[in-house]
């Protein structure tokens, strides 16, 4: 069998290469010097999506890098002055109108479609039927931009020339050099679907980024879609990382301009919304704020959420609401749109240290340093339920509650003992992990892999254990920090935990 890349097939490869390590600079120069242009997006579903939505900000920044049409350029910015001037951002819409590139082109070629436009942006009113031709709408003209772009674009999975050169080392290992087989194939066709990892314990440090004692980070979270991770810390900045370099992202325009998001005290919590767009944390002196990842914009602020420290959040599955939880012993709902809260559960005894929306979201699961779990009525806000463990650490407070990926009426309970257990939604305990270890190694933190195989607890001994959750045994530990862990992550798709600390560190780990 004959491998066969073109030439400007293996200069895409390595083109892709440079911008998933962000290496912009050496990128645009192999671009200028080939004339190769790189037109990949990080998944055209997505890249679609927020066209058809409007997310103008997400698309902009997509698009910078990439070579397209000029027609295709006119038509989008178009767009995007045209519904800047209908929700009266007028200063926005002049920027574009007049210092773009595609738009002074527009100037030169055709002079009445600018026109229309300078007369859009004079006008104090927004009439549709005088900014779309007949027959035409806003609607129907993100669609025909969708379609122009997904002409353009294409998708590159992750790591695509390191797992092509895996292959050709493998298959070196394994065979005499030059010797291929017939039966033995390397796929080089740019497929949409992502590898997935077979789940696998961490042995080994994998990288590390360093914060400092007084900066150490409170929080943080892997995106939904893999892409970044996210760290929120006591010097109140919430910072975006690629985890492979273990660097911070500068393919964020705004965080290679050295400016980040932050909050005005520590960083406790924070979380996604499902499409990774949103990000909400929440901070030490009871605020919370909402996020564009992509621009760096805070799009909702809700400044009297909590008398005191936030200490969870999750958004509910339509992305319209957030809960979030308190020092202040209540779990409260708030509404995005209006910035309002809508509702309060009162009824733990001291601080509620967990809190998310069940699967179909007609429950609420919380847990609390009081030692219980409650299972609450989304609707009415009662709690229907009030789970305490009957074992000998029964009053141990209870640090987090996660529902489990691949069956929604369980979720794991991690207390401050030595014991981890699965419950159901009628507080019986189907499964118990437990480390054996005295009772001064307590639990801090837990996580569980995508599919649920392994369940991940970090004890006050630094100590990570990994349980299996077919068998309940104990799989594997890993001393992986010097002083108190505060919390642990786990990547949607691959084998991949990070770890953080009061020692100032974060650690990532693989097997």
């Amino acid at each position: 069998m004959a491998v066969e890349l073109e030439p400007t097939d293996v200069i895409r490869l390595i083109m892709q290469y440079l911008k998933e390590n962000n290496l912009y600079r050496t990128l645009t120069t192999l671009q200028e010097e080939t004339t190769v242009s790189l037109n990949t997006v990080q998944s055209i579903e997505s890249f679609l999506e927020d066209i058809n939505r409007g997310h103008w900000d997400s698309v902009l920044l997509a698009i910078e890098s990439l070579k397209l049409p000029d027609n295709t350029l006119i038509d989008l910015y178009e767009q995007v002055v045209m519904e800047l001037i209908e929700m009266r951002e007028v200063g926005a819409a002049r920027s574009l109108l007049r210092q773009t590139d595609p738009m002074i082109v527009l100037k030169q070629t055709q002079p009445e479609r600018f026109s229309h436009l300078e007369k859009l942006l004079t006008c104090p009113y927004f009439d549709p039927r005088e900014a779309y031709p007949k027959g035409s709408s806003k609607e129907k003209r993100r669609r025909a931009i969708a379609e122009a772009l997904a002409r353009e674009v294409s998708v590159v999975p992750p790591s695509r020339l390191i797992g092509l050169l895996e292959q050709v080392s493998y298959v070196k290992r394994q065979i005499t050099p030059g010797c291929l087989t017939p039966e033995m194939t390397i796929d080089t066709s740019e497929s949409k679907e992502q590898r997935v990892e077979k789940e696998s314990f961490p042995t080994q440090l994998y990288r590390h980024i360093k914060f400092g004692r007084r900066s150490h980070v409170e929080c943080a979270r892997f995106s939904p879609n893999g892409k970044y991770l996210i760290t929120g810390s006591m010097d109140g900045f919430v910072k975006v990382w690629n985890f492979n370099s273990g660097k911070i992202c500068k393919d964020l325009k705004y965080q290679a301009q050295e400016s980040f998001m932050m909050m005005d005290d520590a960083v406790l919590c924070m979380c996604f919304s499902q499409d990774s767009d949103l990000l909400a944390t929440g901070a030490q002196n009871g605020k919370i704020k909402v996020w564009k990842i992509q621009s760096g914009l805070c799009v909702r602020r809700f400044e009297h959420a909590h008398d005191k420290g936030v200490t969870c959040l999750s958004f509910s599955k339509d992305n319209d609401q957030i809960l979030s939880a308190s020092f202040d012993q209540t779990i409260r709902v708030h509404e995005l749109r209006s910035g309002k809260t809508l509702k309060e559960l009162s009824g733990h005894s001291s601080f509620v240290n967990d809190a998310c929306f069940t699967q179909d979201g007609f429950h609420i699961i919380s847990a609390s340093f009081d030692g219980t779990v409650k299972i609450w009525s989304t609707k009415s806000c009662e709690c229907v339920h009030t789970f305490k463990s009957q074992s000998v650490t029964s009053d141990a407070p209870v640090n987090s509650v996660i529902p489990l990926p691949q069956n929604p009426e369980e979720f794991v309970v991690c207390k401050r003992s030595n014991t981890a257990v699965i419950m159901n939604m009628h507080g019986q305990t189907v499964k118990t992990f437990c480390s054996e270890q005295p009772e001064g190694a307590g639990f801090v933190c837990c996580a569980v892999s995508p599919h649920g195989e392994r369940i991940y607890c970090v004890g006050e001994d630094c100590v990570l254990y990994c349980f299996n959750y077919t068998t309940g045994r104990l799989e594997k530990t890993l001393t992986v920090h010097e002083k108190g862990v505060i919390g642990i992550a786990h990547h949607p798709h691959e084998s991949l935990v990070a770890t953080y600390s009061e020692d100032g560190l974060l650690r990532l780990w693989k097997p």
